[in-house]
């Protein structure tokens, strides 16, 4: 994965971590030719209301550290599953309930991922 995709990472990372977003999960597609994206984020809120303070985060984190700002968003109307599309990285901040049903990580059996410890 290049650097600059890192970086969105790192933010993107940042801003749910400091909302304490749980089951963080990096999805690498960067070696698969016909993915959609370089990579997956994907995490989990308690509430509609957590999911949407994820999100304002992740926005806030990402346009103050690389000046990057989503070219969509979406879900935000009920907030169940929010996906925020930053070009090379897509986030997606899921309901527990709503994450369990559509096991987005799994359905590449090729992708590298990587589990990010909870942080409390």
């Amino acid at each position: 994965m290049d650097k600059t995709t890192q970086k969105l990472i790192t933010e993107i990372q940042a801003g749910l971590q400091e909302k304490k977003g749980h089951q963080i999960v990096i999805t690498d597609f960067s070696h698969i030719d016909e993915a959609i994206c370089r990579a997956f984020v994907i995490a989990t809120g308690n509430s509609p209301s957590h999911v949407q303070a994820l999100t304002d985060s992740v926005e806030e984190f990402v346009r103050k550290g690389i000046g990057a700002k989503p070219s969509a968003i979406a879900g935000l109307h009920n907030a169940q599953w929010v996906a925020m599309d930053y070009g090379d990285v897509i986030v997606h901040i899921f309901l527990a309930e709503a994450r369990a049903f559509y096991n987005l990580e799994h359905l590449w059996a090729d992708a590298e991922l990587t589990e990010i410890p909870d942080l409390d």
